[in-house]
This record gives C-alpha cells, structure tokens and sequence, in this order.
C-alpha cells in the first residue's frame, strides 16, 4: 500500500488542467482543512475531493469490490476511509465552505468532458455540497 498515491493523481491531474483552463485559480491539498482537500478554491468558497472509488467506497460502483485475501482487514481499512472523509465533509461544512466530490469512475465512465462540464458548473451555480457521480 505504500506505492498507492494520494496525491498527484491522474483522475486529480484531469480535473486540475480542466478547472485551470476554465479560469479556476486553486490551492493543493490545503493540510490546514479537515481532510486535506485535494483542491480548495477560495475565491468560491469550495473544496474538492477526488475520491478513488476502491479506497473511499463508492456506493453501487463495480470498482468497489473487497479483495478476496484478507477480508476482515479491508472491510475494517475501508470502514475507518469511510469514517474519515464523513467527519472531514461535515467539519468542511460547518466551517462553511462547499464540498464537492468527483469520483474516479465518472472520469472514465460518463466521459471526461460531461463530468469536468458538469464539475465547473457546479462551481459556478454556487449550489450547496455535491456529488460528480454516473448516471
């Protein structure tokens, strides 16, 4: 597990070209916010989390899956992910800023430009806290 990422990303590096060339000037993985947004836009109050969909376990997702090996270690492992980024996105509200979530699966499944449309639309419109997701 230790040559897993968690940051620099590509799903993370698509939507960071996208929004910069959209106008959207950002902050990377801010450690001063709950959970370490990946991007934090100050200008419109939002955070952003790109969210792997194996690691942070996106609901109905066929990149959810539990391993085989060592079942009780992974549902436990994920429980604690899934635990974490709850406790993040609720202090991340109660302090007042948006939280957007882009999962990993809508970058290649719903395709690239519908969902970084959809994402820096959803920056604009000002709309309350979100979910980038498929279908």
């Amino acid at each position: 597990m230790s040559g897993i990422r968690a940051k620099d990303t590509k799903p993370e590096f698509l939507v960071r070209s996208y929004l910069h060339a959209a106008g959207f000037r950002y902050r990377l993985h801010v450690r001063a916010l709950p959970g370490s947004p990946d991007l934090v836009l100050p200008r419109w109050r939002t955070v952003i989390f790109v969210n792997g969909c194996f690691w942070h376990r996106h609901a109905g997702c066929k990149y959810s899956y539990v391993p085989k090996s060592r079942e009780g270690f992974w549902l436990a492992k994920f429980e604690r992910n899934t635990a974490r980024d709850a406790a993040a996105y609720v202090a991340l509200e109660q302090a007042g800023w948006r939280v957007i979530v882009v999962w990993e699966c809508t970058l290649r499944i719903k395709g690239r430009q519908t969902a970084l449309a959809e994402l820096a639309d959803l920056i604009r419109s000002g709309m309350a806290s979100g979910n980038i997701r498929t279908g």
